[in-house]
């Protein structure tokens, strides 16, 4: 009951945060604004949430975890209301930024609550049922958002929140209770560490988030920014060293194992989260399949990955060698990113099936095992501190690979484009006949030999450009599968978990 209390209370974010990317079309035109400025939506949620996260390890032990807990969901169930209620887009921004600070402690507290509600030999069990939320909900929300946004009104995705909130608090006051040693406690408030944090974050999120958009370091504010996030975030950092009271808890990449995992946490989801960009875009940019086609057949990767993580639990159990799954789901993923590396512009859509598929099935091998291993040295005082460390490190992982993936596309498009152009004029016989060809049919429809002369040659760079656009992609799946592959070694970085029997822990 305490796996299905906290896993409410994290799939509601979930769902709320993928349903809201569906409807951003529909929000923009009912509020009157451009799709640019609707993405504020988004980014001041995930800049909120950002700042929070590695907070809330330091708030648990301020206000007690258990009342963190229902004081996030029960913020997050009223910014979701007034985000509903919003009748302007800066009204709205505004709500989502509540929103993203209510929702910034959730992920990390509810990790940290299934960790400690088990025994440390029960792990990987808990990591796989709790997996197994976190992984529905962003294959159930693209549908639910699009239903809701289609039939009814964007303003329903927020208002869905409250009966999944006052659901997830009287599960949370039934069975969830404080250890020991979670106290309320009245330490002294590190206001410098908390302000460098936010300033810093907040400046890094935006940068990853408004970078291509601006041609990056091309832009006066993309570049102001960059320096605002290093100064901010490495003064942090120092800062939380040196304090006697720290906000954030750095210390704890003493322990190896954490460090080494915290940092496959940034590559997994720096990868991860670059092909769930990259793939939609190129079955609507490049095929033109519709929005609901494209996530439908997005859909197999997450139900691969809900399949098989129970197993990967279960092998948990039984002793096996969590590094040794770990590396296993690290490679079987690079197999399926290398697979999607094949796609052409003639594909059907079930060759997309199988490389999600192999590439599902090697995340449930990673996500279990990581989130495992990763905790196994630190002590339970310090779990909370070491979730939020984690989900900050997911967060930025995500970010980066989002903006990191789609420059490199934009990148190697110019690449090819000019690669192509340059072979199409030392060969251009061919161009020729293509270009002859053409003109014929068109000649045929009723064009004159102007017109069609022109229209010809309009359409070979039209399919150009789209060679071009689709060689670009394939570049950045390759890209996805060697980071996996070369990443793969380094988990015997971490140290096997010593279980123990369950009286010890």
């Amino acid at each position: 009951m305490i796996a299905i209390a906290v896993m409410v209370s994290a799939v509601m974010e979930l769902v709320d945060t993928s349903a809201v990317n569906v409807s951003l079309p529909y929000i923009a035109g009912n509020l009157s604004a451009s799709t640019d400025e609707a993405t504020w939506v988004l980014t001041s949620y995930l800049v909120a949430n950002a700042i929070i996260l590695p907070l809330s390890g330091w708030l648990a032990n301020y206000f007690g975890r258990k009342r963190l807990l229902m004081l996030s969901v029960t913020g997050f169930a009223g910014a979701s209301m007034l985000c509903g209620l919003a009748p302007t887009l800066p009204a709205l921004v505004l709500f989502r930024i509540l929103q993203g600070a209510a929702g910034g402690c959730l992920q990390p507290t509810t990790r940290a609550i299934m960790l400690e509600a088990f025994p440390r030999s029960e792990r990987g069990h808990a990591m796989a049922l709790w997996g197994v939320g976190i992984v529905i909900a962003p294959i159930v929300a693209p549908m639910l958002g699009g239903w809701l946004t289609t039939d009814y009104s964007w303003r329903w995705i927020f208002f869905l929140n409250l009966p999944i909130s006052l659901l997830g608090l009287f599960l949370v006051s039934t069975y969830v209770f404080d250890p020991p040693y979670i106290r309320r406690a009245s330490s002294r408030i590190d206001y410098w560490g908390m302000g460098l944090l936010a300033i810093g974050i907040a400046s890094l999120q935006v940068v990853f988030d408004k970078g291509q958009e601006d041609d990056w370091f091309a832009s006066h504010f993309i570049v102001t920014m960059s320096v605002i996030a290093a100064i901010g975030l490495i003064s942090f950092i120092i800062w939380e060293l040196r304090s006697s009271h720290p906000v954030v808890h750095f210390r704890l990449f003493r322990y190896r194992t954490f460090a080494t995992g915290t940092a496959l946490s940034l590559v997994f989801f720096f990868a991860l989260y670059g092909s769930i960009v990259l793939l939609p875009l190129f079955m609507q940019e490049l095929l033109d399949y519709p929005a609901v086609t494209a996530g439908i057949w997005n859909s197999p990767r997450g139900i691969a990955t809900l399949i098989m993580m129970p197993m990967a639990g279960y092998l948990i159990g039984k002793r096996w060698d969590m590094r040794g799954l770990l590396t296993g789901g690290l490679i079987i993923s690079g197999i399926g990113a290398y697979m999607l590396s094949y796609l052409n512009m003639s594909v059907d859509p079930w060759s997309f099936f199988w490389p999600q598929i192999v590439m599902g099935a090697g995340l449930s091998y990673m996500f279990v095992p990581l989130a495992t291993l990763t905790v196994d040295p630190i002590p339970q005082e310090e779990m909370g501190y070491a979730t939020s460390l984690i989900g900050l490190a997911r967060n930025l992982g995500a970010g980066i690979g989002i903006s990191v993936f789609t420059a490199f596309v934009a990148r190697r498009e110019q690449f090819h484009q000019s690669r192509l152009a340059a072979a199409t004029v030392r060969d251009h016989s061919p161009l020729l006949g293509m270009i002859s060809q053409l003109q014929g049919y068109l000649r045929h429809q009723g064009m004159s030999s102007g017109q069609s002369a022109h229209e010809a040659q309009a359409l070979l760079y039209h399919q150009l450009l789209q060679k071009a656009a689709a060689l670009s992609y394939l570049d950045g799946f390759r890209i996805m599968a060697v980071l996996l592959f070369i990443t793969a070694p380094f988990v015997w970085i971490m140290k096997k978990p010593q279980f123990k029997s369950e009286g010890q822990d």
